[in-house]
């Protein structure tokens, strides 16, 4: 029975083991790793295009917010090719844009009336 209770411990050190190690496999980083994270790594420019495209946001909360969320998500190095900067009516704008509701409903009509949804989302936030 002493090698069958050696072999059950084996068992839940084991599963244990995979259980608190399939945080960084599903994940890919460790909690470790994401402490020391700095935030994604973007280009001086795109950097600028982010903090300045806070400047639209409706309210003076929400471009504290928008400047806030800049910082704690990006940090200046290399340029990042994979990060979304697109331009419309001359305005520039990087990222996912936290749009206000009434933002998001001129999204939605402007598409409805055939504007891409891109387009559309950039020249609302920052026009209306």
């Amino acid at each position: 029975m002493a090698g069958g209770a050696i072999v059950r411990r084996l068992m839940y050190a084991a599963a244990l083991f995979i259980v608190v190690t399939s945080g960084i496999v599903a994940t890919g980083t460790s909690a470790q790793a994401r402490a020391l994270d700095d935030g994604t790594p973007v280009g001086r420019d795109q950097y600028r295009v982010l903090m300045n495209q806070c400047r639209y946001a409706d309210t003076e909360q929400l471009r504290s917010q928008c400047r806030s969320a800049v910082e704690n998500d990006y940090r200046i190095g290399a340029e990042n090719s994979s990060l979304d900067c697109r331009t419309y009516s001359g305005v520039t704008v990087c990222g996912n844009l936290m749009l206000s509701k009434r933002e998001a409903a001129c999204v939605q009509h402007s598409v409805m009336a055939g504007l891409t949804e891109r387009r559309s989302e950039v020249e609302c936030y920052a026009l209306y």
